[in-house]
């Protein structure tokens, strides 16, 4: 660690982690009130949502984490206030609290979220988005401050590096496309296009930028890959990413009642979107090869990994339905559900947790430790995610079959198909649950233990 204001990046590493054990806790007690509904005192769209919202946050928390490790050593000098970072991150941990007791609170009494000059107090009810208006305020708040102590720190250094230019333009971005999500109008259909805005370009827009720029950092940091063929190659990788991501919006068009140009847009840009993340899988795989002077071998294996499931989740797995003519039987079913289980693994968890194993031995000062728990942790959760993904792939066909074409209606197909589908994914996400637990020990002991032979 070359500046001492990098450590601030350790509190966030450290909520993101706990998040993250949250978010997969609440996820089995979901898989779990497939079985049975009544489960536990809070009721499956409760769960979900804390599920789904745990998720976004602790990436997004991870990546602010990794963002104020990035700019000192980018910039070459300390950040450009303390005293504000820390700031950011309590009013962060305030508000995101606040939000989740919020949403526990209307679990348990639906009535308490009532209207408040003119917004819900609670939960705003639109999937993904729900927090309330004064949370989405708050949120903008802290991005904002998140944004000008890194944007401050590279005016005053007055050096621009790729890297930290392409991180920082995919974090402005993220604030920007969320500001769609927090208006309504009339039209239900106006209001989902809108919505996608920020459901989708997060996700296969921004945060795919992020991922560029944090993926050249750990091969220059772990391999000694030289900066201009990272960077020239990370150009390369965002720029498809922007042009098939935005574009490839289009596949979430097709049924809501947009025009039908729609249908060619999203699926001719859909079906480019895997070819960026290969290239990314490719520029990795290349990368570690030429570069044979390895300092941090699990950190260069996990960032590996993510750019390989960022193909196989996000791009395979995505393509394989949403073209529209496959989309058309299966939009909506769990084949949906598959896809986002295995891109978010691949594209974003691997990504912060190959970060944190970059980053935090360096802000602990240990140029040696323990790797068993992490390689542990790794195999644990992957193989049980890609257990859960083949298993609700195999639910989302038979759903298909006989939902869109014996016809069959959806509760009769639900009380009767998916039970050993459920019980099967309940089994692997103890597995992956037991992977995270590991991830978390050790990041706690990370540099804490004696390193073994």
């Amino acid at each position: 660690m070359k500046y001492q204001s990098q450590k601030i990046a350790q509190n966030f590493y450290t909520f993101a982690a706990l998040l993250f054990l949250v978010q997969v806790v609440v996820g089995i007690i979901a898989a779990i009130q497939f079985i049975y509904p009544d489960f536990f005192i809070l009721n499956f769209n409760t769960i979900r949502t804390l599920h789904i919202n745990a998720l976004v946050v602790w990436l997004l928390v991870g990546m602010m984490g990794a963002t104020y490790f990035v700019v000192p050593e980018e910039s070459q000098r300390e950040l450009w206030s303390i005293p504000l970072a820390k700031f950011q991150f309590w009013a962060t941990v305030i508000a995101v609290t606040a939000v989740v007791l919020g949403y526990i609170w209307m679990g348990i009494d639906p009535q308490a979220n009532k209207t408040v000059l003119g917004t819900l107090l609670l939960n705003e009810g639109r999937e993904y988005i729900e927090a309330p208006r004064w949370a989405d305020l708050l949120i903008v708040v802290s991005v904002l401050l998140f944004l000008f102590v890194n944007f401050m720190t590279m005016l005053k250094s007055k050096k621009w590096t790729g890297i930290q230019g392409t991180l920082l333009a995919g974090l402005t971005m993220l604030a920007i496309f969320y500001l769609p999500g927090m208006f309504y109008t009339k039209s239900m259909v106006k209001d989902q296009f809108w919505w996608w805005w920020v459901v989708h370009l997060w996700v296969e827009g921004c945060w795919e930028i992020i991922a560029g720029a944090l993926l050249a950092f750990m091969l220059m940091k772990t391999i000694n890959a030289p900066r201009h063929v990272v960077e020239r190659w990370m150009y390369v990788e965002v720029a498809l990413v922007l042009f098939t991501g935005i574009l490839g919006t289009g596949h979430h068009y097709y049924w809501i009642g947009t025009p039908a140009y729609w249908q060619w847009v999203g699926g001719i840009f859909s079906s480019l979107e895997p070819i960026p993340l290969l290239i990314m899988t490719w520029d990795a795989f290349r990368n570690t090869r030429e570069y044979r002077t390895v300092s941090n071998k699990i950190g260069v294996f996990y960032a590996v990994a993510h750019a390989l499931f960022n193909f196989l989740g996000a791009g395979l797995w995505g393509v394989i339905h949403t073209l529209p003519q496959v989309n058309k039987w299966t939009h909506g079913t769990q084949i949906t559900t598959a896809h986002g289980h295995l891109a978010f693994y691949g594209a974003y968890v691997l990504l912060v947790i190959s970060m944190i194993y970059v980053t935090l031995p360096l802000i602990r000062g240990v140029s040696e430790f323990n790797t068993s728990r992490g390689y542990r942790s790794f195999w644990w959760m992957t193989i049980s995610m890609i257990f859960i993904v083949l298993t609700i792939t195999g639910a989302g066909m038979v759903q298909t079959y006989m939902e869109r074409l014996l016809g069959l209606d959806y509760v009769a197909v639900k009380a009767n198909y998916n039970l050993w589908f459920w019980i099967l994914r309940a089994v692997f996400g103890v597995g992956f649950l037991y992977g995270v637990w590991l991830f978390v020990v050790d990041f706690f002991k990370l540099g804490k233990e004696p390193v073994e032979a």
